[in-house]
């Protein structure tokens, strides 16, 4: 654990004992408790600490009609928490993990602005505030051809878009990522190929759909730091690298935002990354899945699923796109 002196740290830097409480009270007291089988006890974050317990409205197999559900065996935290792409951090997997810890979470505000009533940048505990947590068990499936299945505590992003009121002309949202390189090591790589910071993006139907969700928890626990931690998007039925971590801004408009993977490799990685078995990366098959975990005499291969298994609530967002095009 990274431990400061108290001289080390400069003052505009130090969290007020009072924003630091209120943030643990909203946290602990947002919504129902999760069933005691759903939340595994003694979780550790990344560098050996408790993290803290959240309260949220349970997933219940009755919500697998509307996707909120998956009874399919569900990856263990330790291979959800070490497994991971945060380029922040680094490009290996093993990267977030062993250097998130880094990162200061707490407090954390979000701007919101662009086309709404109400922008303005928003304590993270204030822009959640009266919005019930809720507990979604999802499928996470990577655009490198390996998956997981997580419970993942949030709030659905159409709730808080509401709160501040999208205009008419809001036809897009755009999700930016935090940077800061004295604590996300791998901004101040000189071996970086990405213009910092990262961004994201989802056509306004698709971030009005029920299933999108903002997580800032997983396992019954706060985000660890190498998940996203405290505030991230999670888009089911799209590959991984949509669904943006560490959020801090947050803008609606009018037009497509150009996004960060888009930018690098228009040829590879689209706008939409919707998940789609018949449309392959350019450099390996979309068809199967390593399902995680697995080894290499279990390697635990599966079929994908259009829309990762989520075709019945999204496909009608897609009606009439060619989403070979449109990938």
């Amino acid at each position: 654990m990274l431990i400061k002196r108290r001289a080390d740290i400069p003052s505009s830097e130090i969290t007020p004992e009072s924003i630091y409480l209120k943030r643990r009270e909203f946290m602990t007291r947002s919504g129902l408790a999760l069933t005691a089988a759903a939340m595994p006890a003694g979780l550790l974050a990344q560098d050996g600490t408790p993290l803290k317990p959240l309260t949220a409205v349970s997933a219940t197999p009755a919500m697998s009609a509307q996707g909120f559900y998956t009874a399919e065996k569900k990856t263990p935290f330790d291979d959800v928490a070490r497994y991971n792409n945060f380029y922040e951090f680094g490009t290996d997997k093993g990267d977030p993990a062993r250097h998130a810890h880094a990162l200061t979470t707490d407090p954390w505000s979000v701007q919101v602005d662009g086309e709404v009533g109400k922008p303005g940048n928003y304590a993270l505990e204030d822009l959640l505030k009266g919005i019930d947590l809720e507990e979604r068990i999802y499928r996470l499936r990577c655009v490198e051809a390996w998956s997981m299945v997580i419970p993942w505590v949030g709030v659905p992003l159409h709730k808080l878009l509401a709160k501040v009121e999208p205009t008419s002309k809001a036809k897009y949202v755009e999700f930016t990522t935090l940077v800061r390189p004295s604590e996300m090591r791998g901004q101040r790589s000189r071996f970086s190929t990405i213009d910092w910071p990262y961004v994201e993006g989802l056509r306004m139907d698709e971030a009005m759909h029920p299933l999108t969700l903002m997580a800032v928890g997983l396992y019954g626990k706060e985000l660890p730091n190498q998940n996203g931690a405290p505030f991230r998007l999670v888009v089911p039925w799209k590959y991984g690298f949509k669904s943006i971590k560490s959020i801090v801004k947050i803008r609606l408009t009018e037009k497509q935002p150009g996004t960060t993977w888009q930018r690098l490799a228009p040829s590879e990685y689209g706008f939409f990354a919707n998940v789609n078995p018949n449309v392959d990366h350019p450099r390996w098959s979309q068809k199967y899945e390593r399902r995680l975990p697995n080894s290499l005499f279990d390697p635990n291969r599966i079929k994908t699923q259009m829309f990762n298994g989520y075709e019945e609530q999204v496909a009608s967002l897609y009606k009439g796109m060619n989403l070979r095009r449109y990938y």
